[in-house]
């Protein structure tokens, strides 16, 4: 499976002055960068950095106060379909693991003989196939993030956004997690994550953004942020100090 499409691709998308207020607090402040094809970009802080805001505007789910969200590439009109969220708390139907895959492919209008077939692709791929028949909701918490990708998936999305998917997982699961994110970003799909785990993060970043009270204080390659971070807070936020 790909997510790449040239001639439909929506990507680059450009955060211009991005900013998100509530009852006058400014919780994601005039943030501007440009997301590119190909990376895997993982954004990074402490909890209430705006990490999960930011993606949430970037996805459509949240209308800036001020600033602009930019789809740039030839496909941008079709960018609501060709982009797809995975959150932290998998919220997922009461039925089975392979009809909560066919559910968005139906509602996409994707005939029943193609999206039988892409469940079966992506359930193969994520290593699901012997849970296809089970209810979603008796699923362990790691088998459940791993249906919730493989859904997110099946849709051959160009962007892939990720907020915390892994912060409610054991060991074990989160490595799965990990491996599966890995695949998917190898099939053309770029992946945006956010993540306050370091050690997540230099397994899988090629590129690092890095939030603080609402403001990208960096945005670097893995190996720069993890080895010359620039700013005080990112040397904190490495060091281990928590930031408020």
């Amino acid at each position: 499976m790909s997510g790449s499409n040239p001639s439909a691709a929506i990507l680059p998308l450009e955060l211009v002055d991005l900013t998100f207020e509530v009852s006058g607090r400014r919780l994601v402040d005039g943030i501007s960068a440009r997301l590119e094809a190909g990376s895997r970009t993982l954004i990074l802080g402490t909890n209430g950095a705006g990490k999960s805001l930011t993606l949430r505007l970037a996805h459509g789910l949240l209308e800036p106060t001020a600033g602009s969200v930019r789809w740039c590439g030839p496909g941008a009109a079709d960018a609501t379909r060709r982009q797809a969220m995975v959150f932290e708390q998998t919220v997922l139907l009461r039925r089975s693991a392979a009809a909560n895959v066919e559910y968005p492919l139906a509602a996409r209008g994707v005939d029943r003989q193609t999206r039988r077939a892409r469940v079966a692709e992506v359930l193969a791929r994520t290593g699901l196939t012997a849970l296809a028949g089970r209810p979603a909701r008796v699923l362990s918490a790691g088998e459940r993030q791993r249906l919730s990708l493989a859904r997110a998936w099946a849709l051959e999305p160009e962007v892939l956004f990720l907020d915390e998917p892994t912060a409610s997982l054991d060991p074990s699961a989160t490595r799965a997690v990990e491996d599966l994110i890995l695949t998917i970003g190898a099939s053309d799909t770029k992946i945006v994550m956010t993540s306050h785990d370091l050690a997540q993060a230099r397994r899988l970043a090629d590129e690092v953004w890095f939030l603080h009270a609402g403001n990208l204080l960096e945005r670097a390659s893995a190996q720069a942020f993890f080895e010359r971070p620039e700013s005080e807070k990112g040397r904190a936020f490495l060091r281990g100090e928590l930031l408020w």
